[in-house]
């Protein structure tokens, strides 16, 4: 209910393929076709995605097609031919999709897919990694996989969104083009930028961003930033041209669960940052025209931290514990021997126990929480914000970290988002054609950030007869309105 009210439409639960252990993120699922048991029966999940239907919320599964976890899969038992060295994966052997034997693994794959989807009435999934999903057969298997889910579907209409680090635009092409035909695909680029932008940090990962306006600005209208470019961090081309995909099937998020946890104390970005600084950025990721992703407890500001948590028997405890220890030494300040013996244990049961939410900060942090809701249901009800077009959208950057989007509507009813993530802004002359009002019109304060009932100071409004003054930190949307005719 309280999803529903906030303006929440899909739910995206993390992968629930059985594993060993008590908990665990759902990464080392081993038994495709069985729900953890940790979360219940599977007519509980069953109740759960009614429950979530009564209430016109949409739920998605994410699934995990590119490794096994290291414990307890069975299936090499049966035949030696899911798995593969053909191919490299940093989370051990690869699965067999293109070579000898490969085809009732696909149609394994294919038709796990689609018993989330009849079984238990899901209205898609999130694929895991599809980077790691190699397979250099004439179809690839998530085309196939889009085609048969769909189809198992029957009238319902589904969602596949795909996770893709190498930001291949193939993931949302259509499937006669040559596409994989899935409906979205994650923009890591969004948010790497949107980090850098709040905590001015660009180490490991982050160092090929440098948080810019221009950055936010170009990442906005393009969906990617990295579309082909040398990555330094990679030390290879990154990403895929886009061309005439639209804004929707570009997914952005400033946090997720490997976002948060990818950092010695699993800090949430909205603790990184403050508070005005947050606004804002939250105002752009939600009024832009790309589809936004909110991290569990995100709306309400929670104050708990997300750590990666793993419950392995204990030698394998041990080697996860050191991986994750090497992993986050990629970043200098987590390489010392201080932040080393500090990382969280993720066989620990504290670890699990700190990252589950405390509810009833919903109440406690009501100025957030309202300013998540706010912003969802002005991209819900406005007119203009609702089309998600980015091919009606143009934009201007006012200084090295403020912005201005525009939002070109029938008939001249436009919107203005103004963003400043910098200093106070004296934009005074204002040479920037963007800014100025419709013809025989004017701009009419819509929204801010700086509302009180957000936790703000109070509303200024940036444009006056003077010009523009565009306070520190703040998000502000305009709407044009028309002179009457005298």
């Amino acid at each position: 209910d309280e999803l529903k009210d906030c303006g929440v439409t899909l739910i995206e639960l993390m992968p629930l393929a059985e594993f060993p252990g008590r908990w665990n993120w759902g990464y080392d699922g081993v038994d495709l076709f069985a729900p953890a048991h940790v979360y219940g029966d599977p007519d509980a999940l069953k109740r759960f995605v009614d429950a979530a239907h009564e209430r016109g919320l949409g739920v998605i599964l994410d699934v995990v097609y590119n490794h096994f976890g290291p414990d307890g899969n069975y299936l090499p038992a049966f035949s030696d031919l899911y798995l593969t060295d053909r191919h490299p994966n940093e989370w051990g052997q690869a699965i067999n999709f293109d070579g000898q034997g490969s085809g009732p693994v696909r149609e394994f794959f294919i038709q796990n897919a689609c018993y989330w989807i009849t079984e238990f009435n899901l209205d898609g999934l999130r694929l895991d990694a599809v980077h790691a999903i190699y397979d250099d057969s004439p179809v690839h298997v998530l085309a196939e996989l889009s085609r048969q889910a769909r189809v198992a579907a029957g009238p319902r209409s589904i969602v596949l969104i795909a996770e893709c680090e190498s930001q291949l635009i193939t993931t949302i092409q259509s499937i006669e083009d040559g596409g994989w035909g899935l409906d979205g695909v994650w923009s890591d680029d969004f948010h790497h930028i949107s980090r850098v932008a709040l905590t001015g940090r660009g180490q490991a990962y982050y160092s090929d961003y440098r948080g810019t306006a221009q950055e936010l600005l170009s990442v906005i209208k393009r969906g990617f930033v990295y579309q082909g470019q040398r990555y330094q961090w990679q030390k290879k081309p990154r990403g895929t041209v886009v061309k005439n995909e639209p804004a929707p099937g570009f997914v952005f998020y400033l946090q997720n669960h490997d976002q948060v946890a990818n950092h010695l104390h699993g800090d949430r970005i909205h603790a990184l940052a403050s508070h005005a600084r947050y606004r804002a950025i939250a105002a752009l990721l939600l009024l832009a025209p790309e589809t936004p992703m909110l991290f569990m407890g995100q709306e309400f500001g929670a104050s708990n931290p997300f750590l990666f948590f793993a419950d392995h028997h204990s030698d394998l405890a041990a080697k996860v514990y050191e991986g994750r220890k090497k992993f986050l030494a990629e970043f200098p300040e987590y390489a010392t021997p201080e932040a080393q013996a500090a990382v969280p244990d993720p066989a620990d049961e504290a670890t699990f126990q700190r990252s589950c939410l405390d509810l009833s900060e919903r109440n406690r942090n009501a100025p957030i929480y309202r300013l998540h809701k706010d912003l969802l249901r002005l991209r819900r009800d406005d007119a203009i914000l609702a089309r998600q077009d980015r091919r009606s959208l143009d934009g201007a950057t006012l200084s090295p970290q403020a912005l201005a989007l525009r939002y070109m509507g029938p008939a001249d009813d436009d919107r203005l988002l103004v963003v400043n993530l910098g200093p106070d802004l004296n934009f005074v002359p204002a040479p920037e054609p963007l800014l100025a009002p419709v013809r025989d019109g004017s701009w009419t304060l819509q929204w801010s950030s700086e509302h009180p009932l957000y936790g703000g100071p109070g509303i200024v409004n940036p444009l006056s007869e003077q010009g523009w003054r565009i306070p520190s930190a703040t998000a502000t949307l305009f709407r044009s309105v028309r002179k009457e005719p005298s």
